[in-house]
């Protein structure tokens, strides 16, 4: 059971837009009924989900470094969860309200970092690269 609000994930929606659409080549578009960001407009690297399939979580599913999903779900398990569908390539999934703007850029940028392609990825190392 869900134990939060439209206005929560309206709120945290805005949070995950900041730390996403911030990244070079970034945009957001619907992907099975809830918005997903994009490279280029071809490869997700961050879910936004409320509620899904009844499960009460308002969450991000993400792309991750090699071995960092089993890590933190290790460490902890009340912020960090292993996402259905996904999980088994080592995505991550982030429990929102658990983590506030400035983690959730680094782990925005973690999983970009993880699926962009190495011109853009270069592209963070220079000063006009990050809006």
């Amino acid at each position: 059971m869900r134990d939060w609000t439209e206005t929560d994930a309206e709120r945290e929606l805005d949070k995950v837009r900041r730390a996403c659409l911030r990244l070079p080549e970034t945009n957001e578009r619907p992907s099975h009924g809830s918005p997903a960001f994009y490279v280029r407009d071809k490869k997700v690297f961050v879910y936004f989900w409320d509620d899904h399939h009844s499960d009460g979580r308002l969450c991000i599913w993400c792309a991750a470094p090699e071995g960092i999903q089993q890590q933190m779900i290790e460490t902890e398990p009340e912020r960090f969860f292993r996402p259905p569908y996904v999980g088994h390539r080592g995505w991550l999934g982030v429990h929102l309200r658990e983590v506030g703007q400035e983690e959730l850029t680094a782990i925005a940028t973690d999983a970009y970092r993880c699926v962009a392609p190495r011109t853009l990825v270069r592209a963070l190392e220079e000063p006009e690269g990050i809006r």
